[in-house]
């Protein structure tokens, strides 16, 4: 998409409300199942569609992942817990109200570090993080006549997180989505897939004149299943409302729809303000008191986080920004590539592992690493074979590692020796294939001896051929050097 030339004339104003709901195993206030998945309308009860003479109960998991949240980004925890209703009728709210936090979020404050469209480092602000419960599902798309309303999801545990209007372009939401869906991940406390809901945005775009600090009116964009999709929705709305203004029109507080097909935005309805909702204390639910014990005992059990294990990587393990980025993008992969490095100092050939030879494994099997075959211990021993020049970096890679994953229970020794591929290093045995090589172009080494160096892949290559492959590079080129010098 093509930006206007008046773009230069404006500054966007973008800030981000992330929805992330929470992998626990029952429902924020009720026992109800909170499986994906499952037949429409059967993890549901009177407590979570609201029948009369039902009380809630507070998952006390929603406030042990609501302080994780919050300790890892920095957030000031909040000690008095208050509930609030917010009251709006949906045909997938069954309750006729939501069960939130309204004045008293249990987080306030906090950042998160992403990249800007330059690639330069840049703080988000958190504005605040609120426990609260979902909606219902409704589907347009099964029937073509009806909506059809599944409240499995009503009820489930969600965090908001509420950024600050720090967002100056799509390529920065993008970023900052993705670090939020790698740290819920990290945290254990969200799948973060977007395609199943687990991670939802809405998006608050605005613009103003350069140089102006008060900011323009703000449009809310809804419906954004994908972090592509939330950078260009960002992208169509600045171009969006800056025509408008051009044209001589007013942007108007909305709520948008966003169209993935179109790529572009549609009106949903007119913004509500807060008292349409009107918000009051929740009367069935006691307030929570977070004390500073539980803090700190729920930051004693947080995991190492990716900004952390990142800064391990490159500051004392010495690997490149890329691998260490790499090798942190994932939980899981990261775990693994902790459970090598235990058992094997050369870090670097660790990290190359993982960066080629299982990466591209993984890859090709459409594979997560919590699948793959073979033991951490076992890559750090063919890391061991090659440093040892027990094996070489071609054997291990193109015949030991395929052959370890069909035999994973199998020593990665035992199974060289026994297709013997340990290579030869001893001088004696090495010397006699060197003299052998010599000794067939005896014109060849005249040539050397007269300056053309480039003649020492040719003897090499005999050697190895000699060697039936199983000579030590190494150790082979010391000697067919010193031989060819003599």
């Amino acid at each position: 998409m093509t930006m206007p030339v008046e773009c230069s004339k404006y500054a966007p104003v973008i800030g981000l409300e992330i929805h992330i709901q929470l992998s626990s195993k029952s429902k924020a206030y009720s026992s109800d199942s909170t499986t994906y998945g499952e037949s429409p309308n059967t993890n549901v009860s009177p407590v979570s569609l609201g029948h009369p003479g039902t009380l809630p109960l507070m998952n006390k998991k929603t406030i042990e992942y609501a302080v994780r949240l919050g300790l890892a980004v920095g957030s000031d925890i909040r000690e008095y817990n208050e509930f609030a209703r917010k009251n709006y009728f949906y045909a997938d709210l069954p309750k006729g109200y939501q069960i939130t936090q309204h004045e008293t979020p249990i987080c306030t404050g906090g950042e998160v570090l992403v990249k800007d469209k330059e690639g330069n480092p840049k703080i988000i602000g958190i504005t605040r993080i609120h426990m609260e419960e979902d909606s219902g599902k409704s589907m347009h798309d099964i029937d073509p006549f009806n909506t059809l309303i599944d409240l499995n999801r009503a009820g489930v545990p969600l965090l908001e997180m509420v950024s600050e209007p720090d967002f100056r372009s799509g390529e920065e939401a993008y970023s900052y989505l993705s670090e939020v869906r790698k740290l819920v991940r990290y945290l254990d406390i969200s799948d973060g897939n977007m395609e199943e809901g687990s991670m939802r945005c809405d998006v608050n775009v605005s613009v103003r004149p350069k140089g102006q600090e008060e900011f323009g009116t703000k449009v809310e964009v809804k419906n954004m299943n994908s972090f592509r999709n939330v950078q260009k929705a960002i992208d169509f709305e600045i171009k969006r409302q800056i025509e408008l203004i051009e044209g001589g029109g007013k942007v108007e507080q909305t709520t948008m729809n966003f169209n993935a097909a179109t790529g572009e935005t549609v009106l949903l309805r007119a913004k509500e303000d807060a008292h349409d909702y009107r918000y009051f204390t929740e009367p069935d639910l006691q307030p929570v008191v977070v004390t500073k014990d539980y803090v700190s005992e729920v930051k004693k059990h947080m995991p190492t986080l990716p900004a952390e294990l990142y800064k391990k990587y490159v500051e004392e393990l010495k690997l490149s920004k890329y691998d260490a980025a790499i090798l942190t993008e994932s939980k899981s992969i990261a775990l693994y590539f902790e459970d090598l490095i235990e058992h094997t100092q050369n870090t670097k050939a660790a990290a190359n592992w993982m960066m080629g030879d299982i990466k591209s494994f993984l890859n090709a099997k459409a594979m997560e690493i919590a699948d793959f075959p073979i033991a951490p211990e076992k890559i750090a021993t063919l890391i061991q074979l090659v440093d040892d020049s027990k094996i070489s970096n071609t054997v291990a890679s193109q015949k030991l590692f395929p052959l370890l994953i069909e035999k994973s229970t199998k020593d990665p020794l035992t199974l060289a020796q026994e297709n013997n591929w340990i290579q030869e290093s001893n001088q004696d045995a090495l010397q006699e294939f060197v003299q052998a090589a010599l000794a067939k172009y005896p014109a060849k080494v005249e040539e050397y001896k007269n300056g053309k160096k480039g003649v020492l892949g040719l003897f090499m290559g005999e050697v190895m051929k000699m060697s039936q492959g199983k000579a030590d590079p190494k150790v082979t080129n010391q000697l067919v050097r010193e031989a060819l010098e003599k």
